[in-house]
């Protein structure tokens, strides 16, 4: 798997730093940092990374919202870090598009498996909704040529 260039978002700075360790050790880069919901999200659209890692309870807005508006903004693939593992977080998690969810604390061996997963799954996603947009016109195209076709 290549290199993934990842943004890490934890209110904790131990966490970040345990993680941007964790990650430079697997060979992946660690393209920005933030501590909170709304840097985040600022964060990441303007870096447009392959991944983010997303801490589920933080100020200003939460994770899983954050990880909705980037899923939604088909920005880049999403993976959930969090101490709770409360079964209405992992619905919304799932709501929100998520590609994994991983309980602190956590370690290089559970990561890796979890951003390989999660990535290729995420690559996977993006090319469907790709066909889905490509099969939508052809039928469009083929039912407007239907309707022509009776006109005349």
């Amino acid at each position: 798997m290549k290199p993934l260039r990842i943004v890490v978002v934890d209110d904790e700075v131990l966490i970040r730093m345990d993680l941007k360790e964790i990650l430079t050790e697997l060979g992946h880069k660690v393209v920005g940092e933030a501590g909170n919901g709304e840097a985040a999200l600022d964060l990441i659209q303007r870096i447009k990374p392959d991944m983010a890692i997303l801490d589920v309870k933080m100020e200003k807005i939460d994770g899983i919202k954050v990880a909705k508006l980037i899923v939604g903004q088909k920005i880049c693939a999403v993976l959930l870090l969090t101490a709770y593992n409360e079964e209405e977080l992992i619905r919304r998690a799932m709501d929100a598009g998520v590609v994994g969810y991983l309980t602190k604390p956590i370690t290089e061996k559970e990561l890796e498996p979890a951003l390989q997963l999660g990535y290729a799954r995420y690559q996977e996603i993006l090319d469907l909704k790709q066909k889905k947009v490509v099969l939508k016109k052809a039928l469009d195209m083929s039912i407007c040529k239907e309707k022509l076709k009776n006109i005349q």
